[in-house]
């Protein structure tokens, strides 16, 4: 299965849209696409509002994003969907970001292993193709 994701070329960065689901509700997000990053990442404000604190985290860790190393921690969410596919018990990292941009996190390449993908900047559109059973 393909998915297409559009997306505003003139925009300084890849922002799209993406769902969590936590013990108490669901968020949706405004994410930034980072195939810098090794890790998906969301911010602990929304993980919050939805049912999360750190005691739901697992181990304290470091990820790599095109900014630099970020510490922070590892959570499995109930549901994480972005880019027309989702994933049950998807591992994110936790950490704060800057909020110049003020996104709720990063898609990394912890979700975009799952996919075969082409960014087309020009064009403004980002195709995913399914390639993984984890994905629906």
């Amino acid at each position: 299965m393909t998915q297409v994701t559009r997306f505003a070329i003139r925009q300084d960065l890849i922002y799209v849209t993406g769902t969590v689901r936590g013990p108490r509700s669901e968020a949706e997000l405004r994410l930034v696409l980072d195939t810098g990053a090794t890790q998906t990442v969301i911010v602990p404000e929304v993980l919050d509002e939805i049912g999360y604190s750190a005691r739901h985290g697992g181990v304290t860790s470091t990820t790599s994003t095109a900014i630099g190393r970020e510490r922070g921690y590892t959570l499995r969410v109930a549901r994480f969907a972005a880019l027309g596919f989702g994933m049950k018990r998807f591992v994110v990292q936790v950490f704060d970001l800057e909020d110049r941009h003020r996104i709720d996190g990063l898609i990394g390449l912890s979700f975009l292993h799952h996919f075969n993908y082409e960014i087309r900047s020009a064009e403004g559109r980002i195709v995913l193709e399914n390639i993984s059973p984890l994905a629906s």
